[in-house]
């Protein structure tokens, strides 16, 4: 299962949206049971979710956000999962990886894969390196601004220059080296406005650049762009591949020249990564 450019939500108490959602070219759909339901609604969210029409090739990967641990809904959740045809499961508001290791627990025998949403909490932001340690089920981590300022009572997760503030930078980059620290996919938080193509598309490629190789989306418009965005170019897919070529033909090399520029072991394992992402 390759890992998603496009992680896009859709309310599960929507039978409409879901519909809508599978139509999508998104690579994974995330069906939420959390903060876009209602608690009056969550019971009828589980059933719709186990309505829903079998696979048909090209379709969106599966995904479930369910309810955090230590709530009632997140063991009503766990429940109703064997009753779904899930490709992994989302879990919100994680504060180390021994939060993944308990649900992977309580998943058993079911070794369901699991992307933990890692910056929604203030103590979450001292657990990033715990996610190496918590196993194999860990297949990506992704961060949030909005819960984690409600959780630090801030008014706004802006600065005065209307551009994100430093304590959601540090989170989403505290999430960045978690992830490669615990070799899962880094996934990059939601861009609110989903009107703002070009905004979306220009912090996309930002954060592809950086090293996330996927990212939330809560609109099916916003698909297109971060899967443009986390798709290599013909030109970087050629780079990578003369790269990859050059230390195949030379394996004992350290340092070489490719096309009149000097590369060497850590140029090389982003080529592999590029060339991966490719397929």
């Amino acid at each position: 299962m390759s890992a998603p450019r496009s992680w896009l939500f859709v309310p599960a108490d929507s039978n409409r949206k879901m519909m809508k959602a599978l139509a999508s070219e998104a690579d994974a759909i995330i069906f939420d049971l959390e903060d876009s339901v209602a608690p009056s609604q969550k019971s009828t969210a589980r059933d719709l979710l186990g309505l829903l029409p079998d696979r048909r090739d090209g379709q969106p990967q599966r995904w479930v956000r369910i309810n955090p641990l230590g709530t009632d809904a997140h063991n009503e959740d766990l429940d109703a999962l064997d009753d779904f045809d899930l490709d992994g499961v989302v879990l919100p508001k994680t504060e180390s990886g021994a939060d993944v290791a308990t649900l992977a627990g309580a998943l058993a025998p079911r070794c369901l894969p699991i992307h933990a949403i890692v910056t929604e909490t203030a103590a979450s932001l001292f657990g990033l390196l715990s996610y190496r340690e918590c196993g194999s089920s860990l297949v990506a981590m992704s961060w949030g601004a909005e819960d984690l300022s409600a959780a630090l009572g801030a008014s706004s997760k802006l600065g005065p220059d209307g551009e994100i503030a430093f304590t959601y930078r540090l989170a989403r980059t505290l999430c960045l080296a978690g992830a490669a620290a615990a070799e899962v996919q880094p996934v990059d938080g939601v861009f609110a406005d989903f009107r703002d193509e070009a905004g979306l598309a220009a912090e996309a490629c930002a954060a592809a650049s950086e090293g996330f190789t996927g990212k939330l989306a809560i609109h099916p418009a916003q698909v297109a762009p971060i899967n443009a965005a986390f798709t290599p170019g013909p030109q970087e897919i050629d780079r990578a591949r003369a790269i990859v070529d050059a230390f195949a033909a030379a394996p004992e090399a350290g340092v070489l020249s490719v096309d009149g520029k000097m590369v060497d072991r850590p140029h090389l394992t982003q080529a592999q990564r590029v060339l991966l992402r490719a397929r």
